[in-house]
């Protein structure tokens, strides 16, 4: 009852000092003079204090859209609900690359249903706990099948979750340390990927350039995702947790696994074990998946028309059409297989579309008003503000700081934003016009910290799909997952830019990279000992 008291009096706080800075925006600015202007990145920040604030995501995401809507309006009440609801939530929803997304998401949950109720799932645990012995291996293990999945961010952040987390909770660890392990391998893995939705998108925002091959140059320099996978692995294996992580990773050796007292998911029904369920009834419907999703991307692509190599073909996918393409057909391969196995009759087949579809309701919810905060934000010129502060003319003498102040600008507008690929679509074409025909190498670099950032903020943000998506897929509470992860992107960020000026003094990718693990590792080092604690995890027998 006390924390719940609390919790009220937090929000109540929190939207007051809304409320305030509403008020003086409407005194000392009108709808002209806040569009293209700092102003505009007020919604997102407001959603997001809120977020971080009061542990709850839904209402503090709507008043950081009603927020922009009133400064977009002037203040004007019809203006405000017709801006919220016209040309934030019905628009998104009307936008056929997101509803692509959601029935993405839709069929996905399915597929997760179906490999649970027809026992794969259940078998794949029960194999793995034969094989895999430690937390540490758990972890481990994790991280692989991430590194493995690497086609798109969304399909491995449901995959690696319905997978893996059996695996984790049977060997307590925390919802919110499989969260970051899903998170971090999900857009660091697909950013450094050649053969990614990532990659495909990151290349059609390069105007005037071979973008793939532009995408492929600049992998060595995307320090934040490389030292990301470091850190990640590092953690893991010294048992370094520290900060919030740490917390939620004692709470779950005491068999604990949420901490908080919200745990959305801990309730979710479930059925007694198919025992007739085999582990091929988990890999062959996931197999599918890959190869079913790849097919679909490189089709929208116009690989099948003739005259395109397949990597081209990747590089023109529309990624929310082929992914929604391969998954349909995936899901009908895998009815089929169940159905021939006879480990699911046809009734029950079709009762997961259902139960699917309830179990990504929470994520969907969450992506459509990130979406409609995104489309306040660009409704009050965000982007053109923030293109108008590393315009080529401001460069002047700073041409080797460039690399680490793009990434330090695509930290802030990702993170604000919540969306990486939005960021690229900003940053990347102001980069290649500021270095073309001048200096190719530190335009690679600075395309490079570009999208590092943008991934960097990406991790930071409640509000970005991608977090929202590991959170689902791991079945932890979103807020819990961006508190625990942050102190990690912060550690990993400080180390990258740290990386990016070095790279913009020296141009050698090799040296930067090297100087950037020393970097990293001496960071979680002293970390480590700053902690001064005796771990849990040391106590841990092997």
């Amino acid at each position: 009852m006390e924390k719940k008291k609390n919790g009220n009096l937090k929000f109540l706080i929190a939207l007051v000092c809304v409320v305030i800075i509403m008020t003086v925006s409407a005194i000392f600015t009108d709808a002209e003079s806040v569009k293209e202007s700092a102003w505009s990145l007020l919604p997102p920040l407001i959603a997001i204090t809120l977020a971080l604030v009061t542990k709850e995501v839904y209402s503090s995401l709507f008043i950081g859209i009603v927020s922009g809507a009133l400064l977009y309006s002037g203040f004007s009440f019809e203006g405000t609900i017709n801006h919220t609801f016209k040309d934030g939530v019905i628009s998104v929803l009307s936008d056929s690359y997101n509803v692509g997304i959601l029935v993405f998401l839709v069929i996905l949950g399915t597929m997760v249903q179906l490999m649970n109720r027809a026992g794969g799932s259940a078998a794949f645990g029960e194999w793995a706990g034969k094989h895999i012995k430690t937390r540490v291996g758990a972890q481990l293990a994790t991280i692989v099948l991430g590194v493995l999945i690497f086609i798109d961010d969304y399909f491995n952040c449901l995959t690696v979750g319905s997978v893996m987390r059996p695996v984790t909770d049977k060997h307590q660890v925390s919802r919110a340390k499989l969260a970051y392990l899903i998170d971090a391998t999900a857009a660091p893995i697909c950013i450094i990927a050649p053969i990614s939705s990532w990659a495909a998108a990151v290349s059609g925002f390069v105007k005037g350039e071979n973008g793939l091959k532009l995408f492929i140059s600049s992998i060595p320099y995307n320090y934040y995702a490389i030292l990301t996978i470091i850190m990640m692995i590092s953690l893991t294996v010294m048992k370094a947790d520290y900060g919030p992580m740490g917390r939620h990773e004692k709470n779950a050796l005491k068999g604990d696994i949420y901490t908080t007292p919200d745990r959305p998911y801990e309730n979710t029904a479930t059925e007694a074990v198919n025992t007739r369920g085999k582990v091929i009834d988990l890999i062959i419907p996931i197999f599918s998946l890959i190869v079913c999703c790849v097919i679909g991307m490189i089709y929208t692509g116009g690989f099948f028309d003739g005259g395109i190599s397949f990597i081209d073909a990747f590089a023109n996918s529309k990624a929310s059409v082929g992914l929604v393409y391969g998954s349909f057909f995936a899901i009908v391969l895998t009815v089929i297989l169940y159905l021939a196995r006879n480990v699911l009759s046809f009734k029950e087949c079709m009762d997961c579309l259902s139960d699917g579809f309830k179990a990504m309701v929470p994520a969907i919810l969450i992506l459509t008003f990130a979406w409609s905060l995104k489309a306040m934000t660009d409704s009050l010129g965000a982007k053109e503000f923030v293109a108008g502060l590393i315009s080529s003319d401001s460069a002047g003498d700073l041409m080797n700081f460039l690399p680490v102040i793009i990434f330090l600008i695509a930290c802030f507008l990702s993170f604000a934003t919540g969306t990486s690929w939005g960021t690229f679509g900003i940053l990347i074409p102001i980069v290649v016009d500021a270095f073309n025909g001048k200096d190719r190498d530190l335009m690679i670099i600075a395309i490079s910290a570009c999208m590092a950032g943008a991934v960097c903020g990406d991790h930071c943000s409640p509000i970005s799909d991608t977090t929202i998506m590991a959170s689902a897929g791991a079945q932890c509470n979103n807020v819990n997952h961006v508190s625990t992860q942050l102190p990690y992107a912060i550690v990993a960020a400080a180390a990258s830019a740290l990386t990016f000026l070095i790279a913009g003094l020296v141009r050698n990718a090799v040296f930067s990279l090297l100087a950037g693990i020393v970097i990293m590792v001496v960071f979680i080092v002293i970390i480590k000992a700053l902690t001064n604690r005796k771990s849990p995890f040391e106590e841990e027998k092997e």
